[in-house]
Order: C-alpha cells, then structure tokens, then sequence
C-alpha cells in the first residue's frame, strides 16, 4: 500500500482542492466532467512543484519533487541523513563556489 504525506513544504494554498475532494464532489453531481478535469489538472501541477512523500511498496519512504525520479531510503537511511544535514549545510557554505545550481 503507497500512501502519501505532504511535507511543510508543499502546504496547499487556499482554494485548491485535494483529489479525493475533487473525484467526491464530481460522483456527487456538484461539478461536471470538465471542471473535474480542469481541477485534477491544477491539483497535479501544484503537487509536482512540491516536496512530497510516499511510502513505497517495500515500507521505505520516497520524496517526490526533487528530482525526476524519488529519492528512496529506509527510515534508518533517513534519520542517518538527517542527522548528517549540520554537516552537509557546512560543506555547502565551504564549497559554495565549485558547487553548481540547477536552473528553475
């Protein structure tokens, strides 16, 4: 079972629905077939440009939005690199010139 969890950083914004809200509201008859498409197309676009997490198939956890594909660790893994972060935020600010920044 995959089951999402957004982070902090992918709060929702006032007045965009969640995908179950949408697909409820669409079988209750409020909305028509068009504007369902139209909101799920919203709701995708806002949830790809944020950080997000699901649980994986094996129980890791994957964060969507980083990057084309998951990154995918196991609790242990994660708490290894969280734990690490002071570390990698000083290796950053040392080696902030030979570092290179992906385009928005």
């Amino acid at each position: 079972m995959i089951s999402a969890m957004p982070m902090a950083v992918s709060e929702e914004r006032e007045g965009t629905m969640k995908r179950e809200e949408i697909l409820a509201k669409l079988a209750a008859g409020e909305i028509k077939i068009e504007e369902a498409s139209r909101l799920l197309e919203e709701a995708e676009k806002e949830r790809r440009a944020s950080l997000y997490c699901k649980v994986s198939e094996k129980g890791a956890i994957s964060v969507y939005g980083l990057q084309r594909m998951p990154v995918t660790l196991y609790v242990e893994q994660w708490e290894k690199v969280l734990g690490f972060a002071d570390e990698i935020r000083r290796f950053i600010k040392e080696h902030n010139t030979e570092l290179k920044r992906k385009p928005k």
